[in-house]
This record gives C-alpha cells, structure tokens and sequence, in this order.
C-alpha cells in the first residue's frame, strides 16, 4: 500500500488517488481515539496528531484522512453538533464520550466528505462504536447517523447526481 501523507487533495476529494479502504478504516480508528482525547482534555490538536504519528505504526494509514477529520471535526465542532442535536433523545452532553466522538467523526463524513458514500459513514461509525463503545452503543450511532443521512444525503440515497 503506497499511502503517502500528501497523495490526496485536501478538502472534499482525493484528487486523482484513491485511498484503500483498509487505510481509511485506520485512519478513522486512530482519529476517533485522537477526538475523544481532544474533547476529554483540551489538549492542542497539533500535539495530539503528532503523538499519535509518534507512537502507532502509521505505515498502513491514510495519513491525510486522520489529519483532516483530526483537524475538521474540532473546527466543525459547532456545525456538527448543531446538525446532531435534533436527532437526539438526549442531550448533546448526555451522550458518553466515545458515543460523541463516534458521531461528531461520522456526522463529519457526511457532511465534508461526499466522496465518501453515506453507507460506508454509517458502516464505519457502527464498527468504532462496536469496537469503543458501550454494549448497544452501536445501534444508537446507527439511527442517529441514518438519520442525518436522510436529511443531508437525500440525493446519494435516492441513486440520483444533481450538478
């Protein structure tokens, strides 16, 4: 896997690379383990990347991906929560931590990464919460995301391009 941290464009798309499945499921698993250490303690994005980068085997991971949800979802912050909130039957701080960074990360891809299908989001947010999260967790994260999908996703989910 020749993943290099500068092989895509930043922003909505990959430019002319496409990223392995596999490198972007790490980069996800690494990212949401770096957002639940950003919410929990505060601490500098920059210092959470680079200890990351320093102490896991990054070699098989989309490195610009981790960079750009590690970076996107705490400049998104605000957006984010304001598109979870109504979806919710909690409050947003009712939510475990895991659960928050878990949707914040796929409310993210729905929203700033088109090139990324809504049902690999959805898909991908249940495998970190089966993995992070509580028992059920997963089956919250699902409806939630699901959700946000019919609302923002609406054109990709009825198979149809609008230019």
């Amino acid at each position: 896997m020749s993943s290099t941290p500068n092989q895509s464009a930043r922003g909505n798309h990959q430019g002319g690379k496409k990223s392995s499945p596999a490198a972007r499921r790490k980069a996800r698993r690494f990212a949401v383990q770096a957002i639940y250490q950003w919410q929990l303690a505060g601490a500098n994005l920059a210092a959470i990347e680079a200890e990351f980068r320093t102490d896991n085997d990054m070699s098989k991971v989309d490195l610009e991906y981790f960079h750009d949800i590690l970076h996107g979802v705490p400049r998104e912050k605000a957006d984010l929560d304001k598109k979870i909130e109504p979806l919710l039957d909690r409050r947003l701080d009712e939510l475990t931590p895991v659960e928050l960074a878990i949707l914040r990360l796929g409310a993210y891809e729905m929203v700033h990464r088109i090139d990324v299908p809504y049902k690999v989001v959805i898909n991908e947010s249940v495998e970190l919460a089966k993995t992070f999260g509580a028992t059920d967790g997963h089956k919250y994260v699902n409806g939630i995301l699901d959700k946000l999908a019919q609302r923002d996703r609406m054109v990709e989910i009825r198979g149809h391009k609008k230019s």
